[in-house]
């Protein structure tokens, strides 16, 4: 016999009243309505890689006119490359872009880490109004620099021939003139985040400023180097207008010279392939560079601009 319960006893928790309708579906997830942001990313990058494909496709393009390329390759051939490598001296423009990249870049970088600690640590007169004069200074155009840039490395040549026009050497020396504005505020964020307290611990055992910044605060600010070398290099890879100046001897040329000067002419629609072919080894050493220090270029860029 069944025992009945009494009125006032509580329900168990898993007891659903079959005629209060549920609202909950099994097996369904609720929509997060963010499905346009993924097709505003899907969209942005179809966009970027768009002229890429056109570009792989212009160099496996065996014809090489620009005619002739689409978006797709109709056919596939290295003979654009062939043409390239028997006919330019494309692996002399690469040596010296190349060369005049990691040098300028390594002088941008160590001229810029030196101005910024100085404006971090050091206390001096003029320290606030220097700092607002090179930002002021990044405002106006470089443009209007050239022309003076180039009469004033015509009279160096006149007294030394090794650094004035048509050398490497003096278009990294003009490179180097503007590398302490150009990423002077980024990099002294990033020393403003390391503790005074270290540097005021190394004096009191009798270092000195040279010694802390060379042994110490350099290893502590890597990442920013880092990124600012990045920055720096890019920059310096694709720079035309200070190189189509100071270069004219085609040997001494680089890399974006030669390959602008090949479309030159009546020629430029035949030698399509080859400027094609040529920009995609170009773009290598850019790429390579990004998937390798892709970690430290966004730790540099979010932690040097908190301050």
């Amino acid at each position: 016999m069944a025992t009945r319960l009494p009125e006032d006893t509580v329900r168990p928790a898993a007891a659903v009243d079959p005629e209060v309708p549920t609202t909950r579906v099994v097996g369904r997830r609720r929509s997060t309505g963010t499905w346009w942001r993924h097709l505003l990313v899907w969209l942005a990058i179809a966009w970027a890689l768009f002229p890429i494909l056109f570009i792989l496709s212009a160099a496996l393009n065996p014809a090489g006119t620009l005619s002739t390329s689409g978006l797709l390759p109709r056919a596939f051939s290295t003979s654009n490359w062939s043409e390239l490598f028997a006919s330019r001296p494309y692996w002399t423009w690469y040596r010296n872009a190349l060369v005049i990249s990691l040098v300028a870049t390594a002088g941008a970088v160590f001229i810029g880490a030196c101005a910024a600690y100085a404006f971090s640590r050091l206390r001096f007169a003029g320290r606030r109004p220097g700092l607002m004069a090179l930002l002021l200074v990044q405002m106006f155009p470089a443009l209007l620099t050239f022309v003076a840039l180039y009469f004033t490395m015509v009279e160096v040549g006149e007294v030394l021939p090794e650094v004035g026009l048509n050398t490497t050497t003096g278009l990294i020396l003009v490179y180097l003139g503007g590398a302490m504005g150009a990423n002077i505020w980024l990099l002294k964020g990033y020393f403003d985040t390391v503790p005074r307290e270290l540097d005021e611990a190394a004096r009191i055992d009798g270092a000195s400023h040279v010694r802390i910044f060379f042994t110490m605060t350099l290893r502590l600010v890597a990442p920013i180097l880092v990124t600012v070398a990045m920055l720096a290099f890019v920059q310096f890879w694709g720079e035309f207008m200070l190189a189509s100046i100071f270069l004219k001897d085609v040997d001494s040329q680089t890399l974006g010279v030669g390959l602008w000067q090949m479309q030159q002419g009546n020629e430029k629609n035949a030698n399509f392939g080859e400027f094609a072919a040529g920009a995609l080894l170009a773009s290598l050493p850019v790429v390579v560079l990004y998937l390798t220090f892709q970690r430290q270029l966004v730790s540099g860029l979010t932690s040097g601009s908190v301050k």
